[in-house]
């Protein structure tokens, strides 16, 4: 059986006698696309840092591809390629010469590495910025510039750090594009971010990590049918008393002839409920759905936004 791509095991991490991890477990299969969400301050950094070799743990065990990132930490790193958040290159060199030079960190000649940083560079759109030093560059270019550092030596896991924060949506599009590819090649992605809506598009399965814990964890669909709640709101022309009787096995409220339904899959439960309603001779004018999403689930378990700092 192939080892799994990352595996993190009872990790844990305080700074100054306050928890920041308290016995995370993360599994990552080889080839898969994992997001770890979570609100600001929830853990998400830290791990990635220990992970990355940036921080030491205070226990646990983390591998990839069955190596300890710290006893085996050439092989680790090797396989490992992170777009951060934040930029921390020299602003003074072309971009072309920097990525010569990441590169170069992971022994690869600078003959060796033309080829892959070329085409890179034309796939991400900055060829013609090539000479270009990283300070002139546009937001969105420092962007896919991350992503091409992150890609220069083709690792087989790719550490994704809130890769479209900030960025307009044209150019988020074309990025979820790539990232999709790169998965369809059997890329192992690790992303974390901001957008909601951006790991329930792109991720196979997702962990969600609050106050230095995972409380939840499984594939988007799943995790929004057993936890999330859509709704069904139902106009009549006017209520009949009769139907509170028939309306018992549901969650509803009810404003004059408004009624909304709490329903964990509102597309099977709409028929049922219309039918019910139908057949005690009410008239319906409109029917409103409003399907779950993983931002609900995020927000019942968390009880915060995903930009919310957690306290």
């Amino acid at each position: 059986m192939t080892a799994p791509a990352i595996k993190i095991e009872g990790l844990s991490k305080s700074y100054n006698g306050s928890d920041a991890l308290s016995g995370v477990n993360i599994t990552i299969p080889d080839g898969q696309f994992f997001g770890l969400l979570g609100p600001n301050g929830a853990g998400k950094s830290t791990t990635i840092n220990i992970l990355t070799g940036l921080v030491r743990r205070n226990s646990g065990n983390i591998t990839v591809f069955g190596k300890d990132i710290e006893r085996d930490y050439r092989f680790t790193r090797s396989q490992i390629g992170t777009a951060q958040q934040e930029l921390s290159v020299d602003w003074f060199f072309p971009i072309e010469k920097l990525l010569q030079y990441q590169a170069g960190y992971y022994g690869i000649s600078p003959k060796k590495s033309r080829g892959r940083i070329e085409e890179l560079l034309n796939r991400l759109g900055l060829w013609s910025k090539r000479k270009s030093r990283l300070r002139q560059l546009s937001g969105g270019m420092k962007r896919r510039f991350q992503l091409a550092k992150a890609l220069v030596h083709n690792p087989k896991i790719i550490i994704l750090d809130e890769p479209t924060a900030g960025i307009d949506v044209e150019l988020r599009h074309e990025l979820w594009d790539y990232l999709r590819q790169l998965h369809q090649q059997g890329k192992t992605i690790l992303l974390t971010t901001h957008y909601i809506e951006e790991a329930e598009l792109l991720c196979e399965y997702v962990s969600i990590i609050h106050k230095g814990k995972v409380i939840a964890e499984g594939a988007p669909k799943n995790l929004i049918n057993k936890r999330g709640k859509a709704g069904i709101t139902i106009h009549l022309k006017q209520w009949e008393d009769t139907l509170q009787e028939l309306l018992k096995p549901y969650t509803y409220t009810r404003k004059k002839s408004q009624l909304h339904f709490t329903v964990k899959d509102a597309e099977t439960e709409i028929s049922k409920i219309i039918n019910l309603i139908s057949k005690n001779g009410c008239q319906i004018q409109r029917v409103e759905l409003t399907k779950s999403t993983l931002e609900d689930v995020f927000l019942s378990l968390t009880g915060r936004g995903i930009n919310e700092q957690t306290k």
